[in-house]
């Protein structure tokens, strides 16, 4: 069967490139291409009673299916340049920008709407951090939560099932390139067409891998995330919860001069697992429904690490340290901030007695067999940090999760359309390595479909 555009990912970066096809060159014919499911069968079995550690489903339903690993993440937007990818060095500051402002208006259109918008423009907090050696990113923060981002993307499905083919359940096996364009294999049948966009997201990055490498396509090495996740009182954060929502700070070590921040705020919300090619990480959710939310705030501390010659497999080195969690643990495992600094793991008694009740059953432990000491040592400065501008963070009673991993995919080299250089191939989000965040992915998926609507109008 042959399209005009073949999409390989339904995750926000396909979605939005499906959804300008739509409104700027709607006789396109599109076909996209989803490993997992659609949104509606997207269901995780773990329960915290029958089920309660990952049971390394075929597909992930929180990583995969309509909606990508975005789809039950805190939906947080983030309207910036500061953080969450380095579009605007391919497009410019302010086209990344607008597209990005333009996103947010498609999304308040299907479901978004009254959902509140933060920002930390003329925070008083920006000068407290400063007085603590801590940095507070500048950024507008659209908060849809998990439940309204989950009826976002409904209403964006109910729209576009109608004008594209989605094929779910159907990974694309092999790339190939073509006389007059590209061939997409998969078990059901082999696909072609004159354009491909490819959006794979986080999840994807082996397979990314692998496409590069079939077709030469020049890649440069990336960086890895590693850290924990923290759990404690929404009341010690509500100061700054309640004002800016996501605050991203940044801190500098005294002891090795990296830099810990913190990532994914989720105010009153829970903490989850999360499943990268059969590693299960940790993640968090928040909700706007008063119903579903908890006595708890849960963020990520985040250290990132880049390798140079001869080492170039950082994913492969978060791989590792997430499999000896999962060794461990069995998963995750969580450690009371107290046991960590008397050098003592954790056992269920004690995680029992705390103060702060867990909202994921993970295994108690000893993070410190675990991370690396100079990422842990920098976690833990960290936190006496955060303690100055919220008093209470280094309670011996706080949680921290582990490992907290975010996978990035090595950078392929791309020009000013994010095209690669086969003339149609576009590869945009998270799985191009130039996009970290739900409005960056987005907006690089806008972009190149608007590219490739000027080359057919």
């Amino acid at each position: 069967m042959k399209y005009d555009v073949i999409i390989i990912g339904a995750g926000p970066g396909g979605i939005f490139a499906a959804y300008e096809f739509q409104k700027k060159c709607p006789s396109l014919s599109v076909g996209v291409f989803e490993t997992g499911t659609t949104l509606a069968k997207r269901r995780c079995p773990i329960d915290g009673e029958k089920v309660k550690n990952c049971i390394h489903c075929r597909t992930c339903a929180i990583m995969s299916g309509f909606g990508g690993a975005g789809a039950f993440s805190d939906g947080k937007y983030n309207i910036t340049n500061d953080f969450g990818g380095t579009l605007y060095e391919y497009i410019g500051r302010e086209k990344a920008l607008s597209l990005m402002q333009y996103v947010d208006g498609i999304n308040l259109a299907h479901g978004g709407e009254g959902t509140r918008l933060f920002s930390t423009a003329g925070s008083e907090f920006k000068k407290i951090c400063m007085q603590n050696r801590l940095t507070l990113l500048d950024a507008q923060v659209r908060h849809l939560g998990t439940d309204i981002n989950y009826v976002v993307l409904e209403n964006l499905y109910d729209e576009l099932k109608d004008y594209a083919d989605f094929h779910f359940e159907t990974p694309v096996r092999k790339l190939e390139k073509t006389e007059d364009g590209f061939r997409a294999v998969t078990d059901e049948g082999t696909y072609e067409s004159r354009y491909c966009v490819v959006s794979v997201g986080r999840s994807g990055s082996k397979w990314m891998e692998k496409v590069c490498a079939d077709l030469k396509i020049p890649t440069s090495s990336n960086r890895v995330d590693l850290g924990v996740r923290v759990e404690l009182p929404a009341a010690i954060f509500s100061h700054l919860t309640d004002r800016l929502y996501e605050s991203k700070i940044v801190y500098r070590t005294k002891k090795f001069e990296d830099n810990v921040r913190t990532f994914c705020m989720n105010p009153n919300g829970i903490v989850v697992n999360e499943n990268t090619n059969g590693i299960v990480t940790v993640n968090g959710h928040s909700f706007e429904d008063p119903a579903k939310k908890t006595d708890n705030t849960n963020f990520a501390l985040l250290v990132s690490k880049h390798f140079s010659l001869p080492f170039k497999d950082s994913n492969g080195y978060g791989e590792s340290i997430a499999r000896l969690s999962n060794m461990l643990g069995g998963g995750v495992i969580v450690q009371r901030f107290g046991d960590l600094e008397r050098g003592r793991r954790s056992n269920a008694k004690r995680i029992e007695e705390s103060t702060v009740r867990p909202t994921l059953a993970a295994t108690p432990g000893d993070l410190s067999l675990v991370l690396p000491k100079r990422i842990l040592d920098g976690i833990i400065e960290m936190i006496y940090a955060l303690d100055r501008i919220a008093p209470g963070t280094a309670n011996d009673d706080t949680l921290l999760y582990g490992v907290e991993v975010k996978f990035y995919n090595m950078e392929v080299q791309l020009d000013s359309n994010l095209e690669t250089n086969y003339p149609g191939l576009f590869i945009i989000g998270d799985g191009s390595g130039v996009t970290h965040s739900l409005s960056h992915a987005s907006a690089s998926g806008v972009y190149v479909a608007d590219r490739i609507a000027e080359r057919e109008m």
